[in-house]
This record gives structure tokens, sequence and C-alpha cells, in this order.
């Protein structure tokens, strides 16, 4: 009987471990929204510009969405319709104003970063490699367009409380970086991250998030974080 020679493909696929399918499903309901709120909240800031870059960004992650959902279709798994980890994260974005909504986005904006980089690094396979490597090139100028706007934010407020904010951020971030990690556990483990090294890689990355925040960077409009 004749082989059509995609064998391999067949091969690389089922290489991936179900806990590692599981954590690429999840991940893309995260990315996957119309992020309406966000841009509702960028149009009331009044700043044109703020808000078109805005729109931008969404059009993006709704790319990474497709992406994954692409990815997820060619190794027969099927997408997720929801998940428990991002309803608490788009409720806690919607408890306040924008800067609250971008504070809690760029919690997972950081611990994608990093899950990105372990699902890169640790497949063989090249579809699910360059998948992880595209969106994370994408996010690595998310990172310090959210920082831009959270440092005007903060300067609204007196100066003695930016530090205890962002201490505070950074307390929220360990606190979803453990859940993540205990969560994403197996799949880590199969892409060769721990989830001790998983939570220490994150919260090491967040010193750079906060120093841009409250002292930024002249390049930073240029210098991925």
């Amino acid at each position: 009987m004749r082989t059509s020679g995609f064998a391999e493909w067949t091969r690389r696929f089922e290489a991936l471990h179900p806990a590692v399918w599981a954590g690429i499903q999840r991940f893309q309901v995260g990315e996957d929204g119309d992020g309406a709120n966000l841009v509702a909240k960028a149009d009331q800031a009044g700043d044109a510009d703020y808000a078109q870059a805005v729109r931008l960004f969404v059009a993006e992650e709704q790319n990474h969405a497709r992406l994954l959902a692409l990815l997820l279709a060619a190794g027969g798994q099927k997408t997720l319709t929801g998940h428990w980890s991002d309803t608490v994260f788009v409720r806690l974005r919607r408890l306040m104003g924008l800067r609250m909504e971008l504070l809690v986005l760029m919690i997972a904006e950081v611990v994608a970063l990093r899950y990105y980089r372990a699902l890169r690094d640790g497949t063989d396979d090249p579809l699910t490699a360059d998948v992880a490597a595209r969106i994370p090139s994408d996010e690595q100028r998310h990172v310090p367009f959210h920082c831009e706007r959270l440092h005007a934010s903060l300067t609204e407020l007196p100066r003695p409380t930016r530090r205890p904010v962002m201490a505070a951020w950074r307390l929220l971030l360990l606190a979803a970086a453990l859940v993540v990690a205990t969560d994403h556990g197996p799949a880590l483990r199969r892409l060769t991250v721990g989830r001790l090294r998983f939570v220490t890689d994150v919260m090491k990355s967040s010193t750079t998030v906060v120093a841009a925040i409250l002292t930024p960077d002249p390049g930073a409009r240029t210098n991925a974080t």
C-alpha cells in the first residue's frame, strides 16, 4: 500500500504529550477574546493614538489565538470553549479602570512569555516550535507598550504609593506563576522546565518590568523586554 510520506509528521504530533496539548489548549483560550473592555477603557483615556495602538494589540492577540487553534487542529486536538484560569483573569481585569486592566494583563503577558519559550525550546516538532517562537516575538513588543502606559498611569498616583503598588503586583504575579506551574506541571516537565525554574524565571523577568514602569528607559520602544 502506497504511503503519502506524512508518517513522520504523524510521529511528531503523536510525540507531543497530552499534557503539552492541554497546556496549548489553555493558553489558546487566554489569547482568544474580542478585547472590547480594554478598547472601551482605552477610548475613555482620551488619547486617540493610544486607543488605536490598543486595537492593533488586540488584533495581534487574536492572531495568536488563531495560530494556536491552527496548531491544535493540525495535531487533531480541539480548542476549549473556556477555562477557569482565563475566567478569573478576565474578571480581575474588569474590576476597575484601565490601570487595573493593564496590571492584570501584564501578569498574563509575563507568564505567557516564559511558557511559550519553554514550548519553543522543549519540543522537537518544527511546527509547534515555530508557532511558539512567533508569538513571543509579538509579546516582547507588547510588554514595553504596556509598561509605557502604566508609567504614565502611575505618575497620577502620589509618589510614595507607586512602589507599593508594584510590590503588590509582583505578589499577584508570584501567585499566578505558582498556579500556572501547578496546573501545567506535567507539561513543564515534558518541556524540560521544572515548576521551580518556571516560577523563578517569571519572577526574575518581572524585575525588568517593574523598573520599566517606575523609571522607563527612553529606548524601551525599540528594546524588547
